[in-house]
């Protein structure tokens, strides 16, 4: 009866270790891109680029691109994400688009359209909801953005998009909802098919 865990520890644990090869395998090529695309795109940016993996087991599939506080992007993804892939090509796509989002400036102009929603609405007395909806307000251009850039990244990289975006069918489609923070699949996909045929 003891060999059913021990079995199943082994199998987790080699799964483990094939997305962190994975994911080192795709790092290790888009990351020199992203930062080349960074140096030509942007002046005075930091274009180093920290990519990490968040190794609690707990937490949702997820991607972020955020700043550190000298201005140091980081890249960070969960291990549940690295586990949820089902080729390098959609792990890249994941990668690239996170890049593409600090080359872009999307966390700086997300920032600042949080303090200009806090202090609209907080001139009625909403400066809580003013700095969600200032966050809302550009949200699915700059998916749609980075979606483009991410495309571009990754196809320089070596990557097939049109295999990325196998990756869709992963995730829940959030439609075309009201003050949502992404695009409907179908325009995310049609904008990366359409970028790809141009490369």
């Amino acid at each position: 009866m003891s060999t059913v865990p021990e079995q199943q520890s082994q199998e987790e644990t080699e799964r483990v270790n094939r997305a962190l090869s994975q994911f080192e395998s795709v790092i290790r090529h888009i990351e020199p891109v992203a930062e080349q695309e960074c140096r030509l795109r942007t002046t005075g940016v930091n274009c180093d680029y920290l990519i990490t993996i968040d190794t609690r087991k707990h937490m949702a599939p997820n991607a972020f691109q955020a700043l550190d506080d000298d201005g140091r992007p980081i890249v960070g993804f969960t291990i549940s994400l690295l586990l949820d892939v089902d080729n390098i090509h959609e792990l890249a796509l994941v990668t690239a688009h996170e890049t593409a989002h600090h080359i872009l400036g999307h966390v700086r102009h997300k920032q600042q359209d949080k303090v200009a929603g806090a202090v609209l609405l907080g001139l009625v007395g909403l400066p809580e909801l003013g700095a969600q909806l200032g966050v809302r307000s550009n949200s699915k251009e700059f998916e749609i953005e980075a979606d483009i850039l991410g495309t571009i990244i990754m196809k320089k990289a070596g990557f097939d998009p049109l295999r990325g975006l196998e990756y869709f069918a992963h995730i829940p489609d959030p439609g075309n909802r009201f003050l949502g923070t992404h695009p409907p699949h179908a325009d995310r996909i049609a904008i990366i098919r359409e970028t790809a045929a141009k490369l």
